[in-house]
């Protein structure tokens, strides 16, 4: 059994053959993966929201990247957290997007993306807790997986 996708290219419309539900899995998860992590920026948005809240004046929505100069200890890490969540989003998309588009699924790169959502849980709330060291190896964990993913992809 085939279904049958199709993808705009261009002008042109292009099919992309699956050859079982089963292969929709994968993709399914490595889209799952990248709306989570598309979604880990905003989440880590909170810690520093409320930092920012506990400041003199509360929340300054008119002005909040001044009011991040102003913040220190847990208010720092949390809006280095949420930057750097930025960060890896730019490096995981890459190569997950390479991974669906060259048809490279299967086990490996399903739990190769589970496994940067889960370091870069890590990450944010070793940052948060101040665990330099734990934090440090989630990033080195989230950022040789975004490699991975590239070099896996590649025909």
């Amino acid at each position: 059994m085939f279904y049958t996708f199709y993808f705009i290219h261009g002008l042109q419309l292009s099919n992309l053959y699956i050859s079982s539900v089963k292969d929709l899995v994968p993709m399914t998860i490595l889209l799952l993966c990248l709306f989570i992590a598309t979604l880990m920026p905003i989440m880590a948005k909170a810690p520093l929201a409320y930092a920012m809240n506990q400041l003199e004046g509360g929340y300054d929505n008119r002005h909040p990247r001044s009011q991040h100069e102003k913040l220190t200890g847990f208010g720092a890490r949390s809006k280095a957290a949420h930057d750097n969540c930025f960060e890896a989003l730019i490096m995981f998309t890459p190569g997950t997007l390479a991974c669906i588009a060259t048809n490279t699924v299967g086990t490996s790169i399903e739990y190769l993306a589970i496994g940067f959502i889960f370091a870069r849980s890590i990450y944010v709330l070793a940052y948060l807790s101040d665990v330099h060291l734990v934090r440090s190896t989630a990033w080195l964990a989230g950022f040789v997986i975004s490699l991975a993913l590239l070099y896996l992809a590649i025909p």
